[in-house]
């Protein structure tokens, strides 16, 4: 069996270069390398993450905002993740269903917990045999968009905020939530290279 890996965090913290880097390294110790980004990584993830991000003119409600990422999620773990871990392959994956539980849960306002069991159902209980949050300030994570923001990213500086503040707030319950998981929050307020050498300190100890 392989090994599933979580990258997750506000907008902005710099997971698509932490992300490549750590996949590099990764290649570098030998490991097959699978990467997918939730949503997204199928046909189906992929219309339904165009629908979610880019459709600016449609009114989506937070409810039907969960249950289209569930279904890209479902789809991604079906087409993508299970036969890649089957074959012993290192999974590295751009978010996961805690930033479900995040963004339309903690800061959308729907009820977390029912966000991690509705989860549990649509990736049939698959979850990330560890989950690194990158960490920092909203304000300052906002500041680094150099680019045109998407329908997430465009839902203001208050609900930026209660996003950071619900990845710490379930980085604190993750535990208590699932067995044989583990989750840590790293510094993204650093250098690049600061960040990378702390990613690859968590998961040399996670890899034992």
């Amino acid at each position: 069996m392989g090994i599933f890996i979580s990258i997750d965090g506000c907008d902005g913290t710099g997971k698509s270069t932490q992300i490549e880097r750590l996949c590099d390294w990764l290649r570098g110790l030998g490991h097959e390398l699978v990467t997918c980004r939730d949503p997204g990584s199928t046909g189906l993830g992929e219309a339904v993450r165009e629908l979610l991000l880019m459709r600016h003119d449609l009114r989506i409600d937070r409810h039907s905002e969960m249950f289209l990422y569930m279904a890209a999620r479902s789809q991604m773990v079906e087409e993508v993740i299970r036969p890649a871990l089957a074959e012993g392959k290192t999974v590295v994956c751009d978010r996961f269903l805690l930033a479900n539980v995040v963004y339309q849960g903690r800061a959308g306002g729907l009820d977390p917990d029912m966000l991690w069991q509705v989860g549990h159902v649509a990736t049939g209980g698959l979850s990330p045999d560890l989950t690194i949050v990158l960490d920092m300030p909203a304000d300052a994570a906002a500041e680094r968009l150099d680019r045109g923001l998407d329908r997430m990213e465009q839902q203001g500086d208050a609900f930026h905020a209660l996003v950071r503040d619900g990845f710490l707030a379930e980085a604190r319950e993750f535990e208590n939530r699932f067995e044989n998981v583990q989750i840590e929050v790293i510094a993204a307020d650093r250098s690049i290279e600061e960040i990378e050498k702390d990613i690859r300190k968590v998961v040399t100890e996670f890899l034992g």
